[in-house]
C-alpha cells in the first residue's frame, strides 16, 4: 500500500476511533509538496465517500490528505458518517491533482486521461478522470453540471487536470 494511501487510512481510523486528527511523525518527499487532493473511500467496491480540494488549501499534501480523508469519511453529504464497525471493510484511493488548465473546447478533453471542472459563475463541478462507467467527454461534463447545479444549456468554462492516483 502506498504511503499516501496509508496516511489516508490512518487519518480516518484515528478520527473515527479516537476523535483525533492524526499527525504524521515524518513526511516523505511527495507529502511535502502542495497540491489539490481527493480522497475516495470504497466499502466492498461501492463508493462510501469522496471529498477533496481542487487547489491546495493546506501547507502540504500530507495535511491535505488527512483533512480530506476525515471529510470524506464524515462529511460527504451523500452518505452517513463512517462507523467504527465499517473500518475493516474500507479501501482508499488518493488522487493528487495537477493545477487545472483552461481548455477551449471538448476536443481537448479525454475522460480516461483528464479530470474536468465545469464552471458557471460561482458554481463549479468536478469529476476525477478514469472512473468506471464514464467513457465520454459529454457524460463527464453532464455529471459535473449536475453536481454544480448548472443547467444543460448554460454556458460554461471548462478546465482539465491530471492526477496521480494511489491505491
Amino acid at each position: 500500500m502506498q504511503s499516501l494511501v496509508r496516511l489516508a487510512k490512518k487519518a480516518v481510523e484515528t478520527y473515527i476511533k479516537e476523535g483525533k486528527v492524526f499527525k504524521p511523525e515524518k513526511l516523505t518527499l511527495g507529502m511535502k509538496e502542495k497540491a489539490g487532493v481527493f480522497v475516495s473511500i470504497h466499502k466492498l467496491g461501492e463508493l462510501r465517500g469522496c471529498i477533496g480540494t481542487i487547489e491546495p488549501q493546506r501547507p502540504n499534501v500530507a495535511e491535505e490528505i488527512i483533512m480530506n480523508a476525515i471529510s470524506s469519511a464524515t462529511r460527504d453529504p451523500r452518505f452517513l458518517p463512517i462507523t467504527p464497525e465499517e473500518l475493516k471493510d474500507l479501501d482508499y484511493s488518493v488522487d493528487v491533482l495537477t493545477t487545472p488548465q483552461p481548455v477551449k473546447g471538448k476536443d481537448q478533453l479525454d475522460p480516461k486521461k483528464y479530470g474536468v471542472i465545469v464552471e458557471a459563475g460561482w458554481r463549479k463541478g468536478l469529476l476525477l478522470p478514469d472512473l468506471e462507467g464514464v467513457d465520454t467527454v459529454d457524460y463527464q461534463i453532464d455529471i459535473c453540471r449536475q453536481k454544480a447545479g448548472i443547467g444543460p444549456n448554460e454556458p460554461v468554462k471548462l478546465y482539465r487536470f491530471e492526477v496521480k492516483r494511489y491505491k
